[in-house]
């Protein structure tokens, strides 16, 4: 990996550029820079919903999920390199099963809303739909391997899956959308 950071203010990047962990120089508008951007900014929301009150077994689970981001940062900071692992993807697969499993079908559309906890799952998985969508624009442009994209596709679904979970905490449920048109039939 690129030179770790002695100093945070080098004042390299003035001119609009910004090193790369191969020591190339990109824009600072590039498609790499905005899918890392994008990818940190979740790491961070992710980390204030680790703030919030929660289950010990989904804390333990954000917090793996914090490391997976920062090794995906890390990849498509280093063109090329792999750094996120398949097994990543699959975790987060097994994830997904163990906690919708616990969780009661859907029948109607939620609102991302509920508890603090559960409002800020849901702004980490759409931030995650974001990255993959930054991601998926890069890939468009330059070869990056397959797990960046799959994991934050399965991370933004696991994010809604947590949320629902969350909003469960002390007997709370999901806020259902209320639907005119569903209503109006109804009736």
């Amino acid at each position: 990996m690129g030179n770790r950071l002695t100093q945070i203010a080098t004042r390299t990047g003035d001119a609009g550029t910004t090193g790369l962990g191969d020591n190339s120089r990109v824009s600072k508008n590039s498609l790499r820079v905005h899918a890392m951007g994008d990818v940190d900014e979740l790491n961070s929301h992710i980390g204030v919903l680790l703030c919030e009150t929660m289950p010990q077994e989904v804390r333990t689970l954000l917090v793996e999920i914090q490391h997976q981001l920062f090794n995906l940062g890390g990849e498509l900071s280093i063109p090329g390199f792999e750094l996120l692992k398949p097994e990543a993807v699959l975790a987060l697969d097994e994830a997904l099963e163990h906690h919708n499993a616990a969780l009661p079908k859907l029948q109607e559309f939620i609102l991302p809303a509920g508890n603090r906890a559960a409002s800020l799952a849901h702004v980490c998985r759409t931030v995650a739909r974001r990255a993959e969508r930054a991601v998926v624009a890069l890939g468009n442009e330059e070869a990056i391997k397959d797990a960046p994209r799959q994991y934050l596709n399965r991370l933004s679904d696991l994010m809604f899956v947590l949320a629902r979970v969350l909003n469960r905490m002390d007997g709370g449920d999901d806020v259902y959308w209320k639907s005119q048109r569903m209503a109006s039939a109804a009736e």
